[in-house]
């Protein structure tokens, strides 16, 4: 048998991004045949054949572009696994090309965006894989939005971790800035509370029923303290009803009634809200395949 060497262990490990024991089994099981053992955990774990494919990217940027006009732009997700190349110059010019490709062209999803030419007359999808090879990180689009509207475009980055797009008529320049930066800071799921799902307000309802039944207090009572507790959260949830950020005092939407404008719709990006980051226990790896090693020399009972 050949002898599994603790770099074939982890050779196989970035291949794969699966565990040291599983990928020194696999390893024993193959007689050190790197390829076979890909396969073999391929078949077990339902890993993807790229290198790098199956390893959770949780950071990145977002990247924004928006016409001189105002009336077309995009926002862009792009994700990679640490914040070290997060902060890298190609990858922050890779994910700003993509913003300005998606905001000048017509692209209808990732797809079509693989398979689109950069402003440099690169090929999307083979100048990522030639990053990835580069920086040794996955690194993958994940979500776009694209803007062509008849009112304004205005966009807030902060930092490179959270993007806003509003889409507003009325108002000013300075109105829309303000009202990217304060959707960054508010986080708003929608504009109106006609916009809010039924099934989230049903759960807000019932969440708040509970906790006024325990009172004790007859049903009118609990009844409109229900209501009063789910229009307090129809007012933190919903951009027109929040306090606006700049002057705590004023309601966005008395704002907006002040300059005569409204909000058509917006987009909020955080960087890996909602990916389920991968943490590794080293220690604990390390531990299991000590352990590993000793049943392995232990006489047999």
């Amino acid at each position: 048998m050949a002898e599994i060497t603790a770099q074939m262990v982890k050779e196989l490990r970035e291949l794969t991004g699966l565990g040291m024991m599983e990928c020194k089994k696999a390893l024993a099981e193959t007689g050190g045949d790197m390829k076979a053992s890909e396969d073999l955990l391929r078949v077990r774990s339902g890993a993807k054949a790229s290198k790098a494919a199956g390893r959770t990217a949780a950071e990145g940027m977002v990247g924004a572009y928006v016409s001189v006009d105002r009336k077309q732009g995009a926002l862009v997700e792009v994700n990679c696994e640490t914040d070290f190349v997060a902060r890298n110059e190609d990858f922050m010019n890779f994910v700003r090309s993509i913003a300005q490709l998606l905001g000048t062209g017509n692209l209808s999803d990732l797809e079509a965006l693989s398979a689109a030419t950069l402003p440099g007359g690169e090929n999307v999808e083979a100048f990522r894989k030639a990053l990835v090879m580069k920086l040794g990180e996955n690194i993958t689009v994940r979500r776009f939005v694209r803007y062509d509207t008849q009112g304004r475009l205005a966009f807030y980055l902060h930092g490179a971790k959270i993007g806003v797009m509003v889409d507003y008529t009325g108002g000013d320049e300075a109105l829309g800035k303000d009202l990217a930066m304060h959707i960054a800071a508010s986080k708003p799921i929608c504009i109106s509370s006609d916009q809010v799902s039924p099934e989230l307000l049903a759960r807000e309802r019932a969440i708040y029923s509970a906790q006024a039944a325990e009172s004790g207090k007859p049903a009118d009572i609990v009844a409109r303290m229900v209501d009063g507790r789910i229009a307090k959260h129809l007012a933190e949830v919903t951009l027109l009803g929040q306090p606006f950020v700049k002057n705590p005092d004023q309601t966005v939407g008395k704002l907006l009634a002040e300059k005569s404008a409204k909000v058509n719709g917006f987009t909020l990006y955080v960087v890996g809200e909602g990916i389920q980051k991968k943490t590794d226990d080293f220690a604990a790896e390390v531990m299991a395949q000590v352990n590993q090693a000793k049943d392995d020399k232990a006489p047999p009972k």
